[in-house]
């Protein structure tokens, strides 16, 4: 018998949501270790089908681990039906990881610990949910199952503009889920006999009509749009960045922000091949204004978390100039590995400013100086992620880079390409430039003598970041090698 692996991953979280629920709310202790090791369970069978996938299943383009199809409701031809192949298998290990380091790093929330804790593994189950999910009705219940804990995350236990940053969020995704509902919809009763099934419908779509395709393509393209974020769909994410609890941030950067480009790759992309060679121009047109808006804004921040913020459109700007190359397979896997690498750095940033937060109660820029001096352990790890974010060789940031650019030189416009360029000089310069006016300079002995060194808990939460940070800027190929298969099928789909 084989072992559900991939619905594990799915109902361990929500286990451990229904096990806090029923702990009484004074035990804090009891709910943060609760929830430590279900989502630590989660992570060990992600990462356990990763370590499967790399040394015997990497080769094949087809889904590695399949779950069903099960029939769940016949009289709407709606199945349970879960895949993971080299496309998801990676997002499912950093969702994992990213999910077990953020509840590690909320343990020092006091208020409302029982509903926090609860609301966090919920997410964790959409999360995984939408990553292995095959039918289209599950996709779409993950996905908007997703923005309920979250709007609770940030409108509960965020800043002082926390109601609204959660609104906002709230209402920007559910616009892009209408479009995407009524994209299914077309999807369902267009095909003959009426399918869910994602695969089924790859199959079939191209024999849709050029305009239906253009219709369905758009609609999915707005859901996913949003969720990425691209410009000029993104004005959601610096509220939600800046309002939310440190560790939501980190979930909202290094997990959220993948399931659009992931939708776009494991739905949109291969289903509509011809929508998307009329259109492909012009998404390589959004995504390099992402990549230089997003830098200059980021230059003009005061805020230390602002910027992380808005360097996350830049750095997601890159993935759409990928995928646009449809024709390039080391593009497009060009794209995975910056989904990836930004997790992990993007991240970690956030944690390290919650750290920096936690004991100044500010992010001013302008308020520090010579932090390099006082805490040596913490400002030496913050610039090794400012370094990995700006694309610094020996990193993951520039291998994802660096493929994208060789892969798509060929594949888009060239000055489109060579435009996108300008946002790793753009992001050298707003990274050293924070760097040093955070680190380097005279310290403020007066107002910030009491700041005390990143403690064990904090270092244990960012420590394996930068194992692998490094780990897929020195040795790419254990990455790559796990994706190429699928990919070069997923290209091939694209070139009907």
């Amino acid at each position: 018998m084989q072992i559900p692996y991939l619905s594990s991953l799915v109902f361990v979280p929500l286990i451990g949501m229904a096990v806090v629920m029923f702990l009484p709310k004074q035990s804090k202790w009891a709910i943060r270790w609760v929830s430590l090791v279900l989502s630590g369970i989660a992570m060990v069978i992600s990462i356990w089908l990763t370590w499967d996938y790399y040394f015997n299943l990497a080769g094949s383009a087809a889904m590695a681990y399949v779950e069903g199809p099960f029939e769940w409701i016949p009289s709407l031809h709606i199945q349970y039906f879960l895949g993971a192949d080299g496309i998801s298998i990676p997002l499912l290990s950093l969702t994992g990881l990213l999910s077990f380091l953020s509840i590690l790093a909320s343990f020092n929330i006091e208020n409302r610990v029982k509903e926090y804790f609860a609301f966090f593994l919920l997410l964790e189950v959409g999360m995984m949910g939408v990553f292995v999910a095959l039918d289209f009705f599950l996709f779409y219940v993950f996905w908007e199952v997703m923005l309920v804990p979250m709007y609770f995350l940030i409108g509960i236990w965020g800043g002082p503009r926390k109601e609204y940053a959660a609104i906002k969020f709230f209402l920007y995704t559910l616009f892009g889920s209408i479009f995407m509902l009524v994209a299914i919809l077309i999807l369902y009763f267009t095909s003959e006999p009426h399918t869910l099934n994602m695969l089924t419908l790859i199959q079939t779509s191209p024999g849709l009509g050029h305009t239906l395709q253009m219709v369905c393509f758009i609609f999915f393209f707005i859901a996913f749009a949003i969720k990425v974020p691209v410009w000029p769909f993104h004005t959601w994410l610096p509220d939600a960045h800046v309002e939310a609890p440190t560790a939501v941030s980190v979930i909202l950067a290094g997990v959220l922000l993948k399931m659009g480009t992931y939708g776009m790759l494991r739905i949109s992309w291969p289903m509509f091949p011809d929508a998307l060679r009329t259109l492909s121009f012009w998404i390589a047109v959004l995504g390099v204004i992402a990549i230089i808006y997003g830098a200059l804004v980021s230059m003009a921040q005061k805020d230390l978390k602002k910027l992380v913020a808005y360097s996350s459109v830049s750095h997601m700007g890159f993935c759409m100039l990928a995928l646009a190359a449809i024709s390039s397979v080391q593009a497009i896997a060009g794209c995975m590995f910056q989904m990836v690498s930004h997790g992990l750095i993007t991240g970690a940033l956030f944690l390290l400013v919650g750290v920096l937060y936690d004991r100044a109660h500010t992010r001013e820029i302008a308020a520090f100086g010579g932090l390099g001096a006082k805490l040596p352990v913490y400002s030496g790890i913050m610039v090794f992620f400012s370094m990995a974010s700006l694309g610094l060789p020996g990193m993951s940031g520039f291998i994802s880079e660096f493929m994208i650019f060789v892969g798509a030189f060929g594949a888009v416009n060239k000055v489109l390409v060579g435009l996108g360029v300008l946002g790793v000089v753009l992001g050298a310069a707003y990274m050293l430039r924070m760097v040093q006016r955070v680190f380097l300079g005279n310290f403020d002995e007066s107002r910030w003598g009491g700041l005390f060194e990143i403690n064990f808990r904090e270092i244990v939460s960012v420590a394996p970041l930068m194992v692998l940070t490094l780990w897929i800027g020195v040795y790419p190929k254990w990455l790559s090698s796990m994706m190429s298969a699928t990919l070069e099928n997923l290209v091939t789909l694209m070139a009907r």
